[in-house]
């Protein structure tokens, strides 16, 4: 790494990136209109959707410039740190030679904070130039009960919203106060366009925002149904977590400071339903794929990239690794998540157009092995409840239904289980979940009913009563506890 004599801080900058020493934005930023407000602006955001609205911008079309929007308190820094430095950060893009390409985006013009002023985000909302609402708030953040597929809201913004706030709270409550606004108006509705791990993604925020008015106003529901476009969306580059170095290693070796910068994989995807409530941005035309039909590479990218983070996840940190290329450059775990990949997942995958999927699953492991990224477990297991439904389950689900093999998932829930036990202890930390108190007192009867983790409706639902996955997961879990995980995971692999 070559330390550079002079930084250039990008807090400094108003337009002029001649002395910047790596890849800078070729368009007049002063030029640019909010076309999509943002409601999630993390890494992945930036990673990725800013990434492709960058190469928009680039290629001359200055209507799709970004503003994002917090609504979570520790948003608050995220809009101040944005502030200072004009919505510009580095993106640092990591191949797995090793080599890493840094440059500077600069589709993100600024990041409010919704609590501070909802009124300015409103109107930001329903300005007649912003045509895409778009949101990463993660999978949790939809409501909708992955047992009943009914809006089922826990979160304390929502709720506050539903109970009547005299302003709006959650990203619900801004996306229904600014339709509203652009009706009164006479404007059309922009789309509301979500980028979060979720099949059927689209469809998801739609039940959600519906269901949500329909609390209320059933007419306003029927409108929105009828006018507002919600296409779904496949979304795929790995990105960790930012650590608190990597201002220091990017200014370091490019001479940029930047206090806001994010780094990825090289790989980049983006997949969109051609349905759009009003015009359309040339994403096309930046290396995105505009298709009739996102449902089988949805079910392709969930069922094999985010189920195998999860299969590696609880099953790598019990055996002693922390990082997820240390894993997958094992021997016997590389051999079990391709076991689970051809023998369990792709047998629900049906056709997926375009798409060699052997070759996609041999494009993983490469992708997943690469010690560029340097990408954690521990990111792999955040809120476990949410992200086993929609990745993992759909597998169980469909393998039951057709007599398929189970035994790989259910040492995966097995070794959820055991994760979910090592929290019991003192001084183990908190559980990173959102349903840590109810997963930690159904864990804690593990004495009398080892196998009382499966009757937990919010995630499990009718799954439960299974006779088949019950043996599978109290065979698997007494092998992780007599055994450990890697040799768990071995005999899995080791059978016919």
């Amino acid at each position: 790494m070559t330390k550079q004599e002079t930084i250039i801080r990008l807090s400094t900058l108003s337009g002029d990136f001649s002395e910047v020493p790596v890849e800078t934005p070729s368009y007049d930023r002063s030029a640019i209109t909010c076309g999509v407000v943002h409601i999630g602006v993390g890494g992945f955001h930036r990673a990725h959707q800013a990434v492709f609205f960058d190469r928009v911008l680039s290629a001359g079309d200055l209507r799709w410039g970004i503003v994002g929007v917090g609504l979570m308190p520790n948003d608050k820094e995220v809009s101040r740190v944005a502030g200072t430095q004009g919505g510009l950060y580095t993106l640092t893009e990591l191949s797995p030679d090793g080599g890493a390409e840094t440059r500077v985006i600069g589709s993100i013009l600024d990041v409010l904070f919704a609590p501070e002023d909802p009124g300015r985000v409103l109107e930001l909302m329903a300005a007649p130039t912003t045509h895409i609402v778009s949101l990463t708030i993660t999978e949790g953040g939809y409501g909708i009960d992955d047992a009943t597929g009914e809006f089922m809201p826990t979160d304390s913004l929502t709720l506050a919203d539903l109970a009547g706030s005299e302003k709006p709270q959650s990203a619900w409550g801004f996306l229904a106060a600014a339709l509203r606004i652009r009706r009164e108006r006479g404007l059309a509705p922009f789309t509301v366009m979500t980028c979060d791990n979720i099949q059927g993604n689209g469809e998801v925020a739609k039940l959600a925002l519906t269901s949500f008015v329909g609390h209320s106003d059933e007419e306003f529901a029927n409108w929105i149904q009828e006018k507002v476009a919600f296409p779904s969306s496949m979304v795929d580059r790995i990105t960790p977590i930012v650590t608190s170095t990597l201002s220091s290693e990017v200014a370091a070796r490019t001479g940029v400071d930047d206090a806001w910068p994010v780094q990825s994989e090289s790989f980049l995807q983006w997949v969109i339903e051609d349905s759009f409530s009003s015009e359309r941005p040339p994403l096309g035309d930046a290396g995105v794929q505009i298709v009739a039909d996102v449902e089988p590479y949805e079910r392709m990218k969930l069922r094999l990239l985010n189920a195998s983070h999860q299969a590696m996840g609880y099953l790598g940190l019990l055996a002693g690794f922390d990082l997820v290329h240390e894993a997958c450059r094992d021997q016997t775990f590389a051999a079990f998540l391709r076991r689970y990949m051809h023998t369990e997942a792709i047998p629900t995958l049906g056709d997926v157009p375009g798409v060699d999927l052997h070759e996609y699953c041999e494009q993983l492991m490469e992708r997943f092995s690469s010690d560029a990224v340097r990408d954690t477990l521990a990111r792999q297991v955040v809120d476990g409840s949410d992200r086993l439904p929609k990745f993992v389950l759909p597998v169980l689900r469909e393998q039951l239904a057709t007599g398929g093999a189970i035994d790989c998932v259910a040492l995966v829930l097995a070794g959820w289980g055991v994760y979910l036990e090592s929290f019991l202890s003192d001084g183990s930390g908190p559980l990173p979940d959102r349903r840590a108190v109810d997963l930690l007192e159904i864990i804690s009867q593990k004495a009398s009913q080892p196998g009382a983790l499966l009757s937990h409706d919010p995630v499990f639902g009718n799954l439960a009563g299974d006779e088949r996955l019950l043996t599978a997961y109290l065979d698997a879990r007494r092998e992780i506890l007599a055994a450990g995980a890697l040799p768990a995971v071995e005999a899995v692999v080791g059978q016919a």
